[in-house]
């Protein structure tokens, strides 16, 4: 599959937000964010003005990016929300936050959504009592994540756990720590989705 494989600085730095995409080192003084928050290449620094279109792709491409997605999943996402009661880019963001590997990383089980997505396919967690090993699985309400007994010692997970007091939990989730565990509440809300997302956006640029 094709993945993006150079620097994930680059791509905060395109999108001109910290995407938190390295984890640890985003809350650092190593950040390249915040050491040069200006695009990269050679013209980076320049001036440039953005039409509607642009504006409209921009974001799409900020959040695909944000949960590390390919074109083509995006889009089933979309038209999934489109087809799904309710607001369609909220529908979105929803859909997205409940994929198994975003919860991982909310729950504070990984440092980042990358990270979640390997700890995932190596088989470290269970869902309800059973394997999964899917990152786009879909997370329901009342379900229980939970790291396995053998994989609780793992240097990532470990210092990921750590770290969680930093990042926070979100509200619509439950973590045990002492047990390596959590719960996911409820769905979250549009308020409960802090981040910088205009999401209208997104959808004025498929709708066209």
């Amino acid at each position: 599959m094709a993945r993006y494989t150079d620097s994930v600085c680059r791509i905060c730095r395109r999108e001109n937000l910290k995407l938190f995409l390295k984890g640890d080192r985003c809350y650092s003084d190593k950040c390249a964010y915040e050491r040069r928050s200006y695009p990269p290449g050679q013209h980076g620094q320049g001036r440039k003005k953005f039409s509607d279109y642009g504006i409209q792709l921009r974001e799409k491409q900020k959040v695909k990016r944000m949960y590390g997605l390919l074109e083509r999943q995006f889009r089933f996402y979309f038209r999934k929300a489109e087809r799904q009661k309710g607001i369609t880019g909220n529908n979105l963001l929803i859909l997205l936050e409940r994929r198994f590997d975003n919860v991982v990383y909310r729950m504070g089980f990984a440092n980042s959504r990358a990270q979640a997505r390997q700890l995932v396919r190596h088989n470290h967690f269970s869902v309800n009592g059973t394997r999964v090993n899917i990152p786009s699985y879909l997370i329901k309400e009342d379900d229980t994540v939970e790291v396995k007994e053998k994989s609780r010692s793992i240097v990532p997970i470990v210092e990921a756990m750590e770290a969680v007091a930093r990042r926070g939990v979100p509200q619509w989730l439950e973590l045990d720590r002492e047990k390596f565990r959590g719960t996911v509440k409820a769905f979250p809300t549009r308020d409960e989705l802090t981040m910088p997302i205009q999401e209208q956006l997104i959808v004025e640029l498929y709708s066209k």
